[in-house]
């Protein structure tokens, strides 16, 4: 039995609720790759019908953190190679396009927003809640996305989120990357509140592909720890 609980939000349906703690578990390490969702004794442990945690776990499968396997039923993911490359080979793009959007399309208060969330990043730095510091290096990047007026790339990149979430705690577990982070994050606005659309967009592309390269190496290192072991 694990040690997580349920916290009742009385704003969301209880699926939601469910879905929630189990992609915070999941996400927190909480339930490890590899580990079997046993809907009777999850249930159980959160003190609802198998029917929440039925849904939550194919939330948690499109999102996914969750893999369906022939006469196993369901099990965290892992994070993997392809998996990582795949999402951040989307991010790069996107996240590139948006900024050259915000570039042309910024409204002068921008950069007055982007300082303000990158203070409230550096803040969350200083703790220990690495769900908090996700939180807020989400918020500062949504402000270079509000600032593209451009709806659908802001809807493709919310989508994204879910499945960068993962990854992105992965890559602040590591306390070396939180200055370069914050290096990346002053680069930007620098570039931004000049305008310099080529100089923003590399560093944007740069900030995604340092992310891959350290979470690749864990996942390197994890796989190189699992072959010792056996």
């Amino acid at each position: 039995m694990h040690n997580f609980q349920m916290h009742i939000n009385e704003y969301l349906p209880l699926r939601d609720v469910v879905f929630y703690t189990l992609r915070q578990a999941i996400l927190k390490g909480e339930l490890e790759p590899g580990e079997r969702l046993m809907e009777m004794q999850l249930a159980e442990q959160l003190g609802v019908s198998r029917t929440p945690i039925r849904e939550a776990i194919r939330k948690l499968e499109l999102e996914g953190l969750v893999l369906m396997i022939p006469r196993r039923g369901a099990i965290v993911a892992k994070i993997t190679e392809k998996d990582l490359r795949d999402v951040l080979e989307v991010r790069s793009s996107l996240e590139r396009l948006s900024t050259e959007l915000a570039c042309e399309r910024m409204k002068e208060d921008t950069i007055v927003e982007l300082r303000k969330a990158q203070e409230a990043f550096k803040e969350a730095l200083d703790g220990d809640d690495i769900t908090l510091q996700a939180q807020r290096d989400v918020e500062f990047h949504d402000v270079i996305y509000k600032a593209t007026g451009n709806l659908r790339l802001i809807q493709m990149l919310n989508n994204l989120r879910e499945q960068m979430y993962r990854y992105r705690l992965e890559y602040l577990k590591y306390d070396l990357a939180h200055q370069t982070l914050i290096e990346e994050h002053e680069a930007i606005i620098e570039a931004l509140s000049k305008r310099d659309k080529d100089t923003a967009t590399n560093i944007i592309v740069r900030h995604v592909y340092n992310q891959e390269l350290t979470v690749m190496k864990k996942i390197q290192d994890d796989d190189e720890t699992l072959i010792v072991k056996k």
